[in-house]
């Protein structure tokens, strides 16, 4: 959400703000985004080197209790008002190292599950 006194973009978790982003560190979002990610991202130096699990290591189709995941997605429209993600697409580049998957369900609204082993599956 953004706060009107300082246009902060603040990450809010449950019921918690959790942190937040100074208006000063954005070129291009002073008023609005175009795009919204959520995910797990791993590195390492050596672009061969793919062994960190993501998440809890276990890859999205395992499901709840064993990959991780994010749920009930929301965004910020111009009235600060929250309201589910629309046109979700999903990204990954290594999908037999790690993966993900979205739907919509129920009290879960728009959710992600996320993750991986990382080469454990003979990543490239």
């Amino acid at each position: 959400m953004q706060d009107q006194a300082g246009g902060n973009w603040w990450l809010q978790v449950g019921g918690d703000y959790v942190g937040y982003w100074p208006s000063s560190i954005f070129s291009y979002l002073a008023d609005s985004a175009s795009t919204v990610m959520w995910g797990g991202e791993v590195f390492s130096p050596d672009a061969g080197q793919t062994s960190t699990h993501m998440g809890s290591g276990h890859f999205p189709n395992e499901g709840f209790g064993k990959a991780s995941h994010i749920k009930n997605i929301q965004v910020v429209d111009s009235s600060n008002c929250l309201n589910p993600p629309s046109d979700v697409g999903l990204i990954t580049e290594q999908n037999n190292c790690y993966n993900v998957q979205s739907d919509t369900y129920g009290d879960w609204g728009t959710y992600i599950y996320y993750g991986g082993p990382g080469n454990n599956h003979n990543c490239p």
